[in-house]
Order: structure tokens, then sequence, then C-alpha cells
């Protein structure tokens, strides 16, 4: 039987998003893709000055697990994305949205992984970089 999505994370979500839209990141924008689903957000990333990417509109889904903030949330690119750090089906390979604990494969240190204090501005200052 599946359970329902923990009262905690959503309640922090919510705060979250609120706040992004109180506060704008510059070159950022968020939202929900389901009115009903605080879970998964539509957000638009605006390709910076002075990079490969200026001008550019760059959307992307972020998906919170329901233990949010104990794991980081995945986020993938549905637009056509150019990126070391984004893969060829859009997802997004940081080491901040990277499980927290130990790298199994050594190459990380557990401080540059998740952290359950990190937040949703964290997650797109990384994904702006």
């Amino acid at each position: 039987m599946a359970t329902a999505p923990s009262s905690q994370a959503s309640l922090l979500l919510q705060k979250q998003l609120k706040d992004l839209c109180k506060h704008p990141v510059d070159g950022f924008s968020a939202g929900l893709v389901n009115e009903d689903n605080i879970f998964e957000w539509n957000v638009t990333i605006i390709g910076p000055p002075d990079t490969l990417y200026e001008g550019g509109f760059f959307n992307a889904i972020m998906s919170f697990p329901e233990d949010y903030p104990c794991n980081p949330p995945i986020v993938r690119f549905t637009s056509e994305m150019w990126h070391p750090n984004v893969y060829s089906d859009g997802k997004v390979c940081v080491s901040i949205l990277h499980p927290p604990g130990d790298d199994p494969n050594g190459y990380e240190l557990a401080t540059e992984r998740w952290n359950p204090v990190h937040t949703c501005n964290l997650v797109v200052a990384n994904c702006k970089d």
C-alpha cells in the first residue's frame, strides 16, 4: 500500500515555493506542474548574460521525493539542453542533487552531496551555473 506524501515535506515545499515567489531569484521562475501536487514543480531558467546560454529559456521539472528534505529533488530539463552536467534525457547530474552520505563510487565528498538543510534556492543556484 502506498503511503501518503509527508505533510512535513508538503508544508516545507509550500513555504519554499511561496518564498521563491515573494523573493524571486534572478533568471529563474517556478510554479506547480499540477495545482494538486506540491511535489512537482515546473521551472524556467533564463540563460545568464555573457554565457553560451544567454537569451535562452530552458524549462525543467523538479520532482521532490516524499521524504524531502531528507533526500534531494530530481531535476530534469524538458527543453533541449547541452551541458556537461545534463544527461541526454535531460536529467541534471551535480553533486548537490546526489543523496546524502558517502559516495559509493568515491568521487565526491559527503559535504558536496545533498544535506537536509539545503533548500530549493541552493538547487536553483547549482542548476543555473
